[in-house]
């Protein structure tokens, strides 16, 4: 599913099935995490070697930074998600793309408070106007996933803190696309200071999957 929304240059590997398979460096990360993160926290890792591999990389422990963001092999960008029921790793050559970030949530209503925490003033019109155009979509779930895309496509280059309240995301339900309007400076690829990012969503079997892509 993740595929559908990436670009070529981008390799993905997904699973809705838990694989137990972590190098001792990485179990270690996990050694007093509940059996149910254990297993998202391998399953995603086994994903990812998947992916590495397609692009000519051995299997290598992947350790993680000091926000929990996956560290990658020297020349490779990539993301990894879970949810409840599926796991996904996406990676890429560096001369390919310059920032990635990809997230998975079940396609359900957030809980009741959580838009208002997640949302900006001009968001919530936008929302409701989306919702009754395209009912069967829960719009706040795609706001969610969107902004964590956003946000793991940030961190790595900006190395900064992005809120949820320092993006505001205009969707274009047709071609399942959003822009994301960035309030916070920092990002900079190529000696140009970036203000929007551009990224992509799909809905279906359950889940909400969102993906931004930074080019170089």
């Amino acid at each position: 599913m993740i595929e559908e929304i990436l670009p070529a240059s981008v390799v993905s590997v997904e699973t809705r099935t838990d694989i137990d398979d972590l190098f001792p460096e990485e179990a270690e990360l996990v050694a007093r995490a509940v059996e149910k993160r254990r297993r998202e926290f391998a399953t995603a890792r086994w994903c990812a070697r998947k992916a590495l591999a397609d692009l000519g990389h051995e299997a290598a422990p992947i350790l993680r930074g000091p926000k929990n963001e996956p560290l990658w092999p020297d020349g490779i960008v990539g993301a990894l998600t879970h949810c409840d029921g599926y796991r996904a790793a996406a990676v890429a050559p560096a001369t390919a793309i310059t920032g990635l970030g990809i997230d998975a949530e079940p396609h359900e209503e957030l809980p009741a408070g959580t838009l208002k925490l997640i949302a900006r003033p001009e968001e919530i019109p936008v929302l409701a106007d989306l919702a009754s155009q395209y009912p069967a979509t829960h719009w706040d779930k795609v706001l969610f996933s969107a902004k964590e895309s956003v946000y793991k496509a940030w961190y790595p280059l900006a190395r900064r803190w992005l809120d949820f309240q320092d993006a505001t995301l205009h969707f274009d339900p047709r071609a399942r696309a959003f822009e994301a309007e960035l309030h916070q400076p920092g990002l900079v690829v190529g000696g140009v200071e970036l203000r929007r990012l551009s990224g992509r969503f799909a809905v279906g079997d359950g889940l909400v999957v969102t993906a931004v892509v930074i080019e170089g």
